[in-house]
């Protein structure tokens, strides 16, 4: 577990959840509140998240929301704790596995879910340079193949569920081969930082056992201004609703 000095209690969705995230280990940003923006859980169904780290894309979730089902899977048992302690914080309930989605725990192996969410990591694993914290390189190099995480993502799938997923957008080809066949209605969300600039990320948003053609979305641009300065945050008008006041993408 980790020293309470080694924590700092953060707000997210304009501090509707008061999160708790390692100083110097994995930090949580904005991609898990975009991933939970882009779920369209409706109450009474159930979701599960594939590497829930400290809970913040389930609990962003959970707080839109009410009568979810909420499931976390997580490698990393001290991201478990802190996803369970974050949960208690927020008064949310949300139930935390821990295990590896390559050998799903016996409880998760019983169960299907509404929806399946992840943020799988983004860096190759022969890519950059390591990270200096053992927990935040486990967070963010893929050790288990992206297509696995979909792969197993899709078997905790009710018929008909949707998955959702996060990643940087030059693996959108990976992405759509491992879905080929088994999951349609596709939608791609593009987002870029800012009008005119190239998509750094890309939601990914589909059916299992779906036909419907893909769909490609307009992109959502996070900033107003056309450049960065210094003295105003300038999120767009929907960044603003999705990650100041937790409402869902409009898709």
């Amino acid at each position: 577990m980790f020293a309470p000095e080694d924590l700092s209690c953060d707000d997210f969705i304009g501090g509707a959840l008061r999160i708790y995230q390692p100083r110097f280990g994995y930090r949580a940003a904005m991609d898990p509140v975009l991933l939970a923006a882009a779920c369209g859980a409706q109450a009474g169904e159930s979701v599960l998240e594939l590497g829930c780290g400290a809970g913040v894309a389930s609990l962003c979730l959970g707080r839109r929301v009410a009568g979810l089902d909420l499931h976390g899977l997580e490698l990393q048992p001290v991201y478990a704790d802190l996803a369970r302690r974050n949960a208690q914080a927020n008064d949310l309930e949300l139930t935390v596995h821990e295990g590896d989605l390559e050998q799903m725990p016996a409880a998760l192996r019983q169960m299907s879910f509404d929806h399946v969410i992840a943020n799988p990591p983004y860096f190759a694993p022969q890519n950059g340079t390591a990270a200096r914290d053992a927990g935040r390189e486990t967070a963010q190099r893929e050790a288990t193949p992206l297509s696995e995480w979909i792969r197993q993502g899709l078997k905790r799938l009710k018929p008909s569920g949707h998955l959702v997923l996060i990643q940087n957008a030059d693996r959108l080809d990976d992405i759509l081969c491992a879905l080929h066949g088994r999951s349609g209605a596709i939608r791609i969300l593009p987002i870029a930082a800012r009008q005119g600039r190239d998509a750094g990320r890309v939601i990914v948003i589909s059916r299992k056992g779906a036909k419907t053609p893909l769909k490609l979305l307009a992109p959502l641009i996070l900033h107003a201004r056309a450049h960065h300065t210094g003295d105003a945050e300038d999120l767009s008008e929907v960044a603003q609703s999705i990650l100041r006041m937790g409402q869902k993408l409009p898709i």
